[in-house]
């Protein structure tokens, strides 16, 4: 028993050390909004207030359109995720895009309430907060939940809607990015939030993309840095824990708004039997995949992407 008793001190004391030793390889503060947005908010970035947050938005194009665009990224992504999109669209359209709560440097929620509902009545707050009575409201992966929630709340409010690879069933992942798993577990997620290392980073959006080569050092360190922001990581454990689907999904076939489904053929977080279920369930809507990409399809290829949503957004229903 002595011997059992020795032995497991010693690994005790192992595990302390290396964990130690773990924390102090990649330790990794929260970093100020003060501190990011030189590089990360130069204009045409504003901040608003919204639901007693400074919100980040870029708000561009032309402040005649009846019906501005409006773009939601997705988990542990930003507003930037949509520069591909923004660049093609605001010579004639008025492009509206966010930092969603928890994200991007708008930070976490004061209250803390990361449920679908929370986040319905943060968009209508925001949308007023902007005077955009109508929109074409488009969202990517927990986006697209974001996004659907909304529209189910006031329908009228929403002229088109955009689904990128979108949450909203339940997920039946072949492959779930490394930082998601971490984010969920109860030890890791405490450690997680005062070390990152860049490589756990980078794993995560290499398992996302259709074409992990396309994942620029550029692209690594935004995502890096912007996770950093106070709170983020906080939040990211916060969201994983409170955020549910099952309310949505029995209110998907209700949805009566024109609707387009985009698809990464090579999305293995939400596969394109989701998409396609989408398709099923949202009458009129439609469904094009594309089998190179992957779960972020319009930031890996937004010429390609875009084409076709332009096309939607241009057509007369």
């Amino acid at each position: 028993m002595r011997i059992i008793l020795k032995t497991i001190t010693v690994l005790s004391l192992l595990a302390i050390v290396l964990l130690v030793g773990l924390v102090a390889a990649f330790w990794a503060p929260d970093r100020s909004v003060a501190d990011l947005r030189e590089r990360w908010a130069p204009p045409p970035s504003t901040f608003v207030e919204v639901a007693g947050m400074q919100v980040h938005i870029r708000d561009e194009g032309p402040r005649d359109d009846p019906s501005p665009i409006v773009l939601l990224h997705g988990t542990s992504a930003s507003l930037h995720t949509w520069d591909g999109w923004a660049a093609g669209l605001k010579s004639t359209r008025r492009v509206v895009r966010l930092d969603l709560p928890g994200f991007g440097l708008t930070g976490p929620y004061p209250d803390n309430d990361y449920t679908v509902g929370h986040y319905a009545a943060f968009m209508h707050a925001f949308l007023d907060r902007l005077g955009i009575p109508r929109c074409v409201l488009v969202g990517n992966s927990f986006g697209g939940q974001v996004a659907l929630v909304t529209v189910l709340a006031k329908p009228a409010r929403v002229d088109r809607l955009v689904l990128v690879d979108s949450s909203g069933y339940p997920l039946a992942p072949s492959s779930i990015p490394l930082g998601f798993r971490i984010a969920r577990l109860p030890v890791l997620n405490q450690i997680a939030r005062v070390t990152l290392p860049r490589r756990i980073v980078e794993d995560s959006i290499r398992n996302v993309y259709g074409d992990p080569t396309r994942v620029t050092p550029e692209l690594v360190d935004r995502y890096f840095e912007l996770a950093l922001r106070e709170g983020n990581r906080q939040a990211l454990a916060e969201r994983l824990k409170q955020v549910t689907i099952d309310a949505i999904t029995a209110q998907i076939p209700g949805i009566k708004v024109p609707t387009l489904i985009l698809w990464g053929g090579r999305d293995r977080l939400i596969p394109p039997e989701a998409g396609q279920r989408f398709a099923n369930d949202i009458v009129g809507s439609q469904l094009h995949i594309f089998p190179e990409l992957g779960h972020v399809p319009h930031e890996e290829d937004p010429m390609q992407t875009l084409a076709v949503a332009k096309s939607f957004l241009e057509a007369k229903f």
